[in-house]
């Protein structure tokens, strides 16, 4: 039977340590999140950052804009923000109405304040291994592996997907691990093979239940990172977790597994920021 990685508990130890911190530091924390349009999805993780910044004792503006603002009107407000020494953190919801480009207003916040990690100078300095946010679902994916005690050095390590929000940063701090690190995608070849060598195997593909025990070996450590909704409206992942379980050593569920860590590591850069 596999253990199973339980990101609830995990992510409530690092809000816990964020929420000591800023205690103990009297920190003065603020995170200014902004929402264009009423994406339900956008929405619900707004409210849960909202809570979470609440419950470790961070300041949080919230900034609810109609679907039909302007990008020069979002640029204005991100340099604002960008210029407001009582602001630490920036965080736009993404996805962005389709007429406004999200690479303009992600490069338009400041690398200082880019807690969600995706600023072109942050994924630089993590390629070259030098001090900056790391984008939230990944360093939560390296915090599930260190606190579950899965060792990483000289692992074999498969990520399926080459997004840069999961799968490129993913790779890099795998490596900063001292994994052996490969990155499959759409158009590799013999996929199953490939991830059959995985001792540690991360999947950020998007299709449901797409990777079978046929995609697994024996004893593997899974991480699900993937989101959907079944026929029945249940929550699953991109792994058949059914099927998949009774291969690995270690899997994470969804939902409760890497989800729950993005926002607690969020927090965790918030608190870096001001630190």
């Amino acid at each position: 039977m596999a253990k199973i990685i339980d990101g609830k508990q995990i992510s409530a130890q690092v809000k816990d340590e964020c929420k000591e911190k800023v205690a103990k530091e009297n920190l003065e924390v603020t995170l200014a999140v902004i929402q264009v349009g009423n994406d339900p999805a956008s929405t619900v993780y707004v409210g849960n950052k909202k809570k979470a910044c609440e419950y470790i004792g961070i300041h949080s503006l919230s900034y609810e804009l109609p679907e039909e603002t302007s990008e020069e009107e979002l640029l204005a407000l991100v340099e604002k923000l960008n210029h407001d020494n009582t602001v630490h953190g920036i965080l736009v919801q993404l996805p962005l109405p389709a007429h406004i480009n999200e690479d303009k207003v992600i490069e338009t916040i400041s690398p200082k304040k880019d807690v969600d990690g995706f600023h072109p100078q942050s994924v630089g300095a993590l390629s070259i291994g030098q001090p900056g946010f790391v984008s939230c679902t990944p360093a939560g994916i390296i915090q599930l592996l260190k606190r579950s005690g899965i060792e990483m050095d000289g692992k074999e390590c498969v990520i399926v997907g080459r997004s840069n929000i999961v799968g490129k940063p993913m790779a890099m701090l795998m490596l900063r691990e001292n994994a052996t690190v490969t990155i499959c995608h759409s158009h590799t070849k013999n996929l199953k093979e490939v991830t059959k060598r995985a001792d540690i195997l991360i999947v950020a593909i998007g299709k449901p239940k797409f990777i079978t025990s046929d995609y697994v070996k024996e004893g593997a450590v899974v991480i699900d990172v993937g989101i959907h909704r079944n026929e029945n409206n249940k929550l699953c992942g991109d792994v058949d977790f059914e099927e998949v379980e009774p291969l690995a050593s270690a899997i994470t569920p969804v939902p409760g597994g890497v989800g729950p860590m993005t926002i607690a590591m969020l927090m965790n850069n918030c608190v870096e920021a001001k630190g």
